[in-house]
């Protein structure tokens, strides 16, 4: 036995140089959805999720949404929800909706600020006329025509991984 205790103890030795240059090498993963690691650099544009939609209207692939795509790509979308043909979906369904065509079920808009009337339910002409609101907020130039840059959301960095009031995040 003591004649391998010399062996052993090379082993042992080596052990801790192995692991630092193995680590040094080993990419780091975060787990799903946990965000970039606290010293990445913040993301500067951004997408809205109502802005992500519209430009996937782009009908005729020439990277420009007119209210003519839009208008038929929303009726599209909101048919594949309201699968009864009721002509209208409640909030539910609006989750589904948003789920399903801004990315999450609590996306922006709310079901509540689609619901022109109030009545719980949201039918195509109020979705439709959320969505040319947000056309028109989107449409920095006014020209009826959304471009991705006028998709784009320009965020000010807010540097060092702090927030609005100088607290880390």
């Amino acid at each position: 036995m003591h004649r391998y205790f010399p062996i052993a103890l090379t082993l042992f030795a080596a052990l801790p140089a192995t692991a630092q240059n193995v680590s040094q090498r080993t990419p780091i993963t975060l787990p799903a959805g946990s965000g970039p690691p606290p010293t990445a650099t913040q993301p500067t544009m951004v997408v809205e999720p109502v802005a992500m939609m519209i430009a996937a209207c782009d009908a005729d692939g020439d990277g420009r949404v007119t209210p003519a795509e839009l208008t038929p790509c929303v009726a599209r979308s909101f048919a594949a929800i309201d699968t009864a043909h009721a002509g209208s979906i409640g909030y539910i369904g609006y989750s589904d909706w948003a789920l399903k065509w801004l990315g999450d079920a609590n996306a922006l808009p709310s079901p509540f600020s689609v619901d022109a009337d109030n009545d719980n339910r949201i039918t195509l002409t109020e979705l439709q006329d959320a969505l040319a609101r947000a056309f028109d907020r989107l449409d920095k130039d006014h020209d009826g025509v959304l471009t991705r840059a006028e998709l784009l959301t320009i965020r000010a960095s807010t540097g060092g991984g702090q927030d609005s009031r100088g607290k880390r995040r």
